[in-house]
């Protein structure tokens, strides 16, 4: 199945407005892990006949990265200037499968002029499934174990806890939950830019902890809705020399592939 992804610029052109504007991300245009979430959610989307386009070469980082690591000067230029861009395409509701661009363009975004409607891809399916345009089938995941790993700034930062849980109940799979999960979550070791340095010192890694966390209960698939949890559980999984067991999927993923998309 061809994908398509209509670009902001494009769709201006032709004179029309999208109904929603695909915020991808760093890690969701440039990690080749990532990239297959990207892909993921598109097929969705074309599936469920969404009007969406993205910003394309002018998306620029959203500036999460440099706001957590204390560099609110770098943070402020970079968002202006996608501020800027969104406001010249009268970007009115927005979409994203990373919580840390969704924290930063619903909460952080505002107070520098840029006012939108922002949903986490979870939170956006979820509204599809509601309204009929998808359907969630469990196919190849029927029966599985699966366990679903908080994103902090979908779970605690912004309380989005049941939208991933409910498409995950619609796969026909058993959800089992961790004994820290919810507002109780653990991070998986690479918020607040953590992503981009060495770990401090001490005992024991936070991605090795949560692995650990997940293996107590013995799943088969670990889901996660950000392209940062995916890569440090994944490591962790590894770490365990489990990888041969034990998937690490995104949400988007295992709807596109139960729906063979």
């Amino acid at each position: 199945m061809s994908i398509k992804v209509p670009t902001m610029a494009e769709m201006i052109a032709e004179g029309k407005t999208p109904e929603v504007l695909f915020w991808v991300g760093c890690a969701g245009s440039f990690d080749d892990r990532a990239k297959k979430i990207t892909k993921a959610f598109v097929k969705i989307l074309n599936e469920a006949k969404v009007e969406f386009a993205v910003l394309g070469t002018e998306e620029s980082c959203s500036g999460d990265p440099a706001k957590r690591a204390g560099n609110e000067f770098l943070f402020q230029m970079q968002a202006m200037t996608n501020i800027e861009v969104l406001n010249a395409y009268e970007v009115k509701k927005i979409v994203t499968a990373c919580p840390h661009c969704f924290n930063t363009l619903k909460n952080e975004y505002p107070e520098l002029g840029g006012n939108y409607e922002v949903m986490h891809h979870t939170q956006f399916l979820k509204t599809l499934l509601d309204e009929g345009k998808i359907t969630i089938e469990g196919g190849k995941y029927s029966g599985k174990r699966i366990t679903f790993h908080d994103p902090c700034y979908l779970g605690r930062a912004n309380n989005v806890y049941e939208a991933p849980r409910e498409l995950i109940k619609k796969l026909e799979v058993e959800l089992i939950e961790m004994k820290r999960c919810k507002s109780n979550g653990l991070c998986c070791g690479a918020g607040g830019a953590q992503m981009f340095k060495d770990s401090e010192k001490g005992d024991k890694e936070i991605f090795v902890e949560r692995t650990e966390d997940a293996l107590d209960i013995k799943p088969d698939i670990i889901a996660t809705g950000c392209p940062f949890c995916n890569t440090m559980m994944t490591d962790g999984i590894k770490n365990k020399e489990k990888e041969e067991e034990i998937k690490v999927l995104d949400i988007a993923e295992l709807i596109a592939n139960a729906n063979d998309l």
